[in-house]
């Protein structure tokens, strides 16, 4: 039994969806940021950075437990343990990696400051700071429909990887991104793709808070 330390934020539902995806058994415990709960000692002792998400797994390598933070070392830790969702050849795990990378630096941190300057008093402050994040960010929705134009998933053929689980948690947002999948058609449909698929919408619908 996988210990998921989270909250309901888009970085974990990354890994409560690629939990369900790959039928491995998990328990949550709710990390409250909104009370700092990431910054009391025992949570550190797993996750030095003070962020969620984080897991210990007490069948780890060798057999021994393993704690592991950072959401994309999650995703890669859980598609090494159970031997899916990421390809074989050097080729195809390469495109995993590239686009697994290309959420963690820039389809993630861009639209969490659409978040943060969203929530700031109105003034040329917020303005600045929304228009400079938000053209960043519909930039990525950009590339990433491009990306999908004649693909049914980001990375891989036939189904989805570790990077269509790491993106679709900051997809899930994109109404308080303020961006509309009608812009972006490829986007959408491969969000929708996603969305039907059972074990991503328990990954959703899970209580993480």
């Amino acid at each position: 039994m996988i210990d998921l330390y989270t909250w309901n934020t888009p970085n974990g539902r990354k890994i409560s969806v690629a939990l369900e995806e790959m039928g491995l058994p998990y328990r949550v415990t709710p990390v409250d940021i909104g009370k700092r709960q990431q910054f009391e000692p025992a949570f550190l002792r797993i996750s030095p950075n003070n962020r969620i998400p984080a897991i210990v797994d007490p069948d780890g390598p060798e057999g021994q437990p393993i704690s592991v933070f950072e959401s994309g070392a999650i995703l890669l830790y859980l598609a090494e343990k159970t031997g899916r969702f990421m390809p074989r050849e050097m080729r195809g795990r390469v495109a995993v990696w590239e686009w697994l990378m290309w959420q963690m630096g820039g389809f993630g941190p861009m639209p969490g400051q659409v978040h943060h300057f969203l929530m700031q008093s109105e003034g040329p402050a917020r303005d600045y700071g929304f228009a400079r994040y938000h053209g960043e960010t519909k930039r990525l929705y950009d590339v990433l429909d491009r990306r999908l134009a004649g693909r049914d998933f980001v990375a891989t053929e036939g189904e989805p990887s570790i990077a269509d689980f790491a993106i679709i948690g900051w997809a899930w947002r994109h109404e308080r991104h303020q961006v509309s999948f009608d812009e972006f058609p490829q986007v959408g449909a491969w969000y929708g793709r996603m969305m039907s698929r059972p074990a991503v919408r328990r990954g959703f619908e899970v209580a993480l808070s």
